[in-house]
């Protein structure tokens, strides 16, 4: 055995070293463990690629490193430069690297192979061409506790030593076949070997992307073999030396050996899928930085970095510093180069960083990348990007100059050999698909194709701007679409999105007539062949350019256009169209209505539209048969029905001729032009001077009569359906009119109406019931055929040969109960009671009252004059001498007075009523004579069994001082005479119907038989 490398001399110098100052011995000790079981404790293939990668590095030729398994023994195989004196003697020392001078060497710290210490008891390395070197825990003990001053140390240790410090000479390893040097690492215990088995399945890409000198790495994992190297990702590096200035900044928190290496490097690597687009990291490959190797500092990126920071002690962490913050820049200015570099793909975005990082290094990168991307030109365009423009602010100025020119345009760029390459900031992006992002790139400057997704938030990262839809259809105006032939919108429609109406509903359609307007709701698409629009196209049909109407131009015409609000242009919907409404409108104030007035004849033949369908079409100008311009509301048809009903020289004019003969009677009269009574139909209508405003005779009058008949409202009520037929005031032959009248369809403007749950008069029926429409007479003035008799003499009989219910729906009275209901129906009969030229009975009079008497008092104003009876006369006199007689024994004190004469019961609602007094107001109804008290008659009590026990019987009863035949006053019959003693008897008993019964019973006490037989046949 040679001990080629000097180990004896390296042995002696360590063990003279600890001799002398035992706490070296102590301090190597726990220098070695510490960074075998802190810093490298999981890293020994790490760093056993590391020193394959350097071995290589350094003779120039490819790396391979073979890591065999078998068993309890681990043997790593590389080529490159064989061990060396040097190599050995870095080796077994701390912190202390051979690898200094190296550029691109991936050992720079000296402590690397400590790893070993791990999981071996009794490393060795051999090389083909120098020879071999070992290491003992065991002979390395033997060796110190030889030594009596160290004895007591290794004591205090328990036998543990520094295993890397004293090298062995060792006999040649077998190193295989194509490899230059092997390790070899009998490994210490079961779970050491199932610790290096996992580290061997955990072996990554990162690896030989952290080692560019090392090509493969080939696992023998107990005769399974797998090769693992980097290739299959797009890796970009960047890296330099720093002048020595820059060393004396960014190296002066740095320790010597490492301000001797003034090199830098970083790398950036992603895997690729089979497409070439960026892929996500392998799951076993750590997201961490690694410097190269990897640290414990997190990096989320879906990317690997791999770059020269400098570590703190604990070789796990980046240290903070100027270096660090150096080497930060250059990694974000690489990633971008990585970025660039990549296909432009939506898979680009997927490497765009979140702004929130897993560590604070991390977060750092991740800012730095951010700050640099929006403006970096990554993205695919299908437009160029609007032109550059400089905005200085006034703020920089030192003086003010509002004259000045501020800003500043610069050209577009140029599009590459590829087309378009824009930057975030001048990128835009809309949701569509590839042929609508066609059709419309030339107006959103920057357009990204489609499968860039607008809402992924590395887009905003990007500063894309995301362009709606609606603001894609802002876009396309002014001079970019003036020259674009209608063909092109209906391709353009075609590719729109069927799914978004109102981003849409400012989308410009161009029309037949050339204009281009905003908006497809209020358009009309003409089928082909059927109209023509007046602007150039065959006139193969009907000429509506006196309409005015948005007509779309026929190339441009599509169902897209429909679906948004356009309308499909039939005769109806072209009369619908508010265009249409308008040029009718103002067609009297034309200068020549007459192309006008066919385009609307034409449409509304064609539509078969009925009278009254489309109510504003009475506007329309229309000759009359005098030469003069009416609307058609205003015209009659000369054969009409409504011509011979009408006064002379009303304001309604007669037809043109030639119009009856082009169009006939069925299409003017669906204008409006009269054949019978204009109908007015509405909805919904307001029952308020303001709102209901139909020009019609006394509609106001109608509505305060329809609010004294409702309750008060807090709002006016609203009518779901008004039906009122027009012009009454203008008819003379109300005969006729009538019979028009009261046959449907015009007989349902009669129908009352019902409000808050009211039944009221419609319109019709109230004009009708206040004007002389019967015989010259108002239907309030008559009473129908056959009424109730009570009304007979109040009421006129109403003309025959109209049916009784529309003449009651005129307002022709049937019975005394419906008057008496009706609004003002009670004031009304009492006005008719105190008319004298009429004539009523006694027992109709006493009816009347009795009806009366059931109104209630607050409907009623007080009449001036009364119907009533003085003597045996009825009369109509003053209300101011009238008189509610309430009791019959009082009838002898008032007969100076007119009288009220009713039943008794009803007199205190009578006197409320009429506000007149009753007779018991007017006297105080005293006994002023003297009498003596006599028995009543026993046979008084079979007709009435209640009365009293005794009588006071008077030679002349003084009432007053008024001679009376009997009066009950104060619970006593005062009377004079059989016929006085029988009606205060039947008073004081409440019989007084039984008083002639009883007054003959008085005077023939005999014949009590039969009466009570006449009363039992009662």
């Amino acid at each position: 055995m040679t001990d080629t490398f000097g180990t004896d001399r390296m042995r002696a110098a360590v063990l003279a070293s600890w001799t002398a100052s035992p706490a070296r011995f102590r301090e190597d000790a726990n220098a070695e463990e510490d960074f075998a079981l802190g810093g490298y404790r999981d890293r020994l293939i790490v760093e056993l690629a590391q020193n394959a990668a350097d071995a290589a590095l350094r003779a120039g030729v490819p790396g391979v490193l073979r890591l065999t398994l078998r068993g309890d023994v681990l043997t790593a195989a590389n080529t490159g430069a064989p061990l060396d004196a040097v190599g050995v003697e870095g080796l077994s020392t701390l912190r202390v690297s051979g690898k200094r001078d190296e550029v691109g060497a991936a050992g720079r710290f000296g402590v690397g192979f400590a790893a070993v210490v791990s999981v071996c008891d009794e490393p060795s390395i051999g090389s083909r061409a120098t020879g071999a070197v070992r290491w003992s825990r065991a002979e390395t003990a033997a060796l110190v506790s030889s030594v009596p001053g160290l004895a007591g140390e290794l004591t205090s240790r328990s036998g543990h030593v520094p295993l890397l410090r004293l090298p062995f000479a060792a006999d040649p390893l077998d190193v295989p076949d194509g490899f230059d040097s092997v390790v070899r690492l009998p490994l210490r215990d079961q779970a050491s070997a199932e610790a290096v088995r996992r580290m061997l399945l955990e072996a990554s890409p990162a690896l030989p992307l952290g080692m560019p000198a090392l090509t493969a790495i080939e696992i023998d994992l107990d005769g399974e073999i797998r090769t693992v190297s980097a290739d299959g990702w797009h890796v970009v590096s960047v890296s330099g030396e720093f002048a020595s200035d820059e060393v004396a900044g960014l190296f002066a928190d740095r320790p010597t050996e490492e301000r001797a290496r003034p090199f830098w490097s970083v790398r950036w690597a992603v895997p690729l899928t089979g497409t070439g687009e960026p892929g996500p990291l392998p799951a076993n490959v750590p997201p961490v930085v690694h410097a190269p190797t990897p640290s414990d500092e997190p990096l989320a990126l879906p990317a690997l970095l791999i770059a020269s920071f400098p570590m703190a002690t604990d070789r796990r962490h980046v240290a903070k510093g100027p270096l660090t913050d150096f080497l930060v820049d250059r990694a974000a200015d690489a990633y971008v180069t990585l970025l660039r570099e990549l296909p432009r793909t939506p898979r680009l975005l997927s490497l765009v960083p979140a702004l929130m990082g897993k560590g604070e290094l991390d977060a750092r990168v991740r800012r730095a990348i951010l700050q640099r991307l929006p403006d970096v030109p990554l993205l695919p365009a299908l437009s160029a990007p609007a032109p550059a423009v400089q905005t200085p602010s006034f703020a920089d100025a030192d003086v003010y100059e509002p004259d000045a020119e501020w800003q500043v345009e610069h050209p577009a760029k140029e599009p590459e050999a590829d087309g378009w390459v824009v930057t975030g900031r001048e990128a835009a992006v809309v949701a569509g698909s590839s042929e609508m992002l066609a059709a419309v790139a030339d107006f959103v400057p920057g357009l990204l194709p489609t499968g860039w997704p607008a809402r992924d938030p590395a887009m905003g990262s990007l500063g894309v701007r995301r362009v709606e839809l609606a603001e894609v259809v802002d876009l396309l105006s002014g001079e970019a679409v003036e020259s674009r032939d209608p063909s092109w919108w209906r391709s353009l429609y075609d590719v729109l999105p069927a799914d978004d109406p109102e981003s849409l509903g400012a989308l410009p359609v161009p029309l037949a007539d050339g204009r281009l307007v905003r908006g497809p709701r209020g358009t009309l698409i003409l089928e082909p062949g059927s109209v023509a629009s007046g602007g150039g196209a065959e006139q193969v049909g009907l000429d509506l350019a006196p309409l005015g109407l948005r007509i779309v131009h026929p190339d441009a015409a599509h169902p897209a256009l429909v679906r948004l609000g356009a309308a499909e242009a039939t005769p109806r919907t072209i009369l619908e169209d508010p265009l249409t409404r308008e040029a009718v409108s103002r067609s009297l104030d034309g200068s020549d209505p007459e192309p006008l007035a066919k385009a609307v004849l034409s449409l509304v033949q064609a539509a078969s539209l009925a009278p009254g369908e489309a109510p504003w079409l009475a506007e329309l100008a229309l000759r009359g048969a005098d030469g003069e311009l009416y609307p058609a509301g205003e015209l009659m048809l000369a054969g009409g029905a409504l011509a011979g009903l009408l006064e002379p020289d009303t304001h309604l004019g007669v037809v043109a001729d030639d119009l009856v003969e082009t169009y006939g009677p069925r299409v003017l009269a669906a204008v409006g032009v009269l054949d019978g009574f204009a109908v007015v139909h509405d909805s919904d209508v307001l029952l308020d001077q303001d709102d209901c405003d139909h020009d019609l005779d006394g509609e106001d009058d109608w509505l305060d009569h329809l609010h004294d008949l409702l309750p008060d409202l807090e709002v006016p009520p609203v009518v779901p359906e008004f039906v009122a037929v027009r012009d009454l005031e203008l008819v003379a032959d109300w005969e006729a009119a009538l019979a028009l009248l009261t046959r449907p369809p015009l007989r349902a403007a009669l129908h009352p109406l019902r409000v808050e749950g009211v039944e009221v008069p419609s319109y019709t029926a109230w004009w009708l019931a206040g004007h002389p429409v019967l015989g010259g007479r108002k239907p309030r003035e008559l009473r129908l055929p056959g009424a109730d008799p009570l009304l007979q003499g109040l009421y006129g009989d109403a003309p025959t040969g109209l049916d009784e219910a529309a003449l009651a729906m005129l307002g022709v009275r049937s019975t005394l109960a419906e008057l008496l209901d009706s609004h003002g129906g009670p004031e009304e009969l009492l006005d008719l009671m105190a008319d004298e030229s009429i004539v009523v009975d006694r027992a109709q009079l006493r009816a009347l009252w009795i009806a009366l008497a059931g109104v209630e008092p607050s409907r009623v104003a007080p009449p001036p004059r009364v119907r009533s009876v003085l003597g045996g006369d009825i009369v109509v006199a003053d209300a101011e001498r009238v008189v509610v007689v309430e009791a019959p024994d009082l009838l002898q004190l008032v007969t100076q007075h007119p009288l009220v004469l009713a039943p008794y019961d009803l007199a205190e609602s009578l006197s409320e009523l009429l506000d007149l007094p009753l007779a018991g107001e007017m006297t105080s109804g005293e006994v002023t004579s003297a009498g003596e008290t006599r028995p009543v008659p026993p046979q008084v009590r079979s007709l009435l069994p209640t009365a009293p026990e005794t009588y006071v019987e008077h030679d002349k009863l003084l009432v007053d001082g008024v001679g009376c035949a009997w009066r009950f006053f104060e619970g006593a019959v005062h009377c004079t005479g059989l016929d006085g003693l029988a009606r205060g008897l039947a008073w004081a008993t409440g019989q007084w119907n039984d008083r002639l019964a009883v007054a003959a019973l008085l005077r023939d006490p005999d014949a009590v038989p039969l009466l009570l037989a006449e009363a039992d046949l009662s």
